[in-house]
């Protein structure tokens, strides 16, 4: 499997009393599929995993893979404290076909990166499938540094990473010790850099609203090879990347989803929805966006 493209991870709609709204879910996945996303992550933080007992994410990931069938690939989520947990999400991954795994490290357990890399390698024995990692210190506490690499990259199933440090020092270092692991950005103010630096794809929440503008921004960096054009899309979306990184960031992404028609719900505690003034102001800022990318592509 090859990461190239836009990957999204979708949101997790939820009923009136709590509940994950499984018709709902369906229609999230085939909007992203009408949208021609690339591939969907299930059971990442956008899909608030986090605030999911483990039957909901079993049985969530599973339900994308009905949905989906073979349209696109389906890249599950893994993300636990306990490694056995971890274990646990991959092997359903593995029963339902998934097509790859996205693994982190453990959050709050503060493991050092040699205790990282055998939680990393321990998932992949469990599993035997493509294996994205995902490096989000500021989530998880602690970074995937040389010795993480230079274990985990023993592995053939390891072929790709979500850089989520925003240390453009990590990308050149990834990008130069370790071509055999594709970058993929996971810092969206950054995704122009990282297509610099020959990333091929791009795993950004906001593609569950705006999923047209983020593959353009894709096709004119490494389709394309436009940098030009690439600067100008990416310009336009700097707004909104600012918006999100003020805070209630799933609320943003449910918001914009909303937006489009679809049914997204609340979020689960602790979070808790935008004001109005809040959806005021990303209203008008994904409405700009969109009229600047149009402009820009000439849709």
């Amino acid at each position: 499997m090859k990461f190239e493209g836009i990957y999204t991870p979708a949101i997790t709609p939820l009923a009136a009393n709590g509940d994950i709204d499984k018709a709902a879910f369906a229609e999230v996945l085939e909007s992203l599929i009408d949208a021609k996303v690339h591939g969907i992550i299930i059971g990442g933080s956008t899909g608030e995993y986090y605030a999911h007992t483990a039957q909901e994410r079993i049985e969530l990931a599973a339900q994308a893979k009905d949905v989906i069938g073979g349209r696109l690939p389906l890249i599950v989520g893994t993300g636990a404290t306990r490694t056995e947990d971890s274990v646990e999400y991959a092997k359903a991954a593995r029963d339902i076909k998934a097509d790859a795994l996205l693994v982190g490290s453990p959050p709050y357990a503060l493991p050092t990166e040699k205790e990282n890399a055998i939680h990393a390698l321990t998932i992949d024995r469990a599993a035997g499938l493509p294996i994205m990692l995902y490096n989000y210190p500021g989530r998880m506490g602690v970074s995937m540094g040389e010795e993480y690499f230079s274990t985990v990259s023993e592995s053939k199933n390891i072929i790709a990473i979500k850089e989520s440090s925003g240390d453009m020092n990590q990308v050149h270092r990834l990008a130069r010790n370790y071509p055999n692991i594709a970058l993929s950005c996971g810092w969206d103010d950054q995704a122009l850099e990282f297509f610099a630096w020959g990333a091929r794809s791009w795993v950004c929440a906001g593609s569950n609203f705006i999923p047209r503008e983020h593959v353009a921004l894709y096709e004119a960096c490494v389709i394309e090879k436009d940098f030009d054009k690439g600067r100008k899309i990416m310009s336009a979306f700097m707004p909104l990347m600012d918006f999100l990184e003020t805070g209630k960031f799933v609320q943003s992404i449910k918001y914009g989803c909303e937006l489009n028609g679809l049914r997204t719900g609340s979020v689960r505690s602790p979070l808790q929805p935008l004001y109005e003034h809040e959806k005021e102001v990303l209203k008008d800022v994904i409405a700009t966006l969109k009229r600047e990318v149009a402009q820009i592509t000439g849709a």
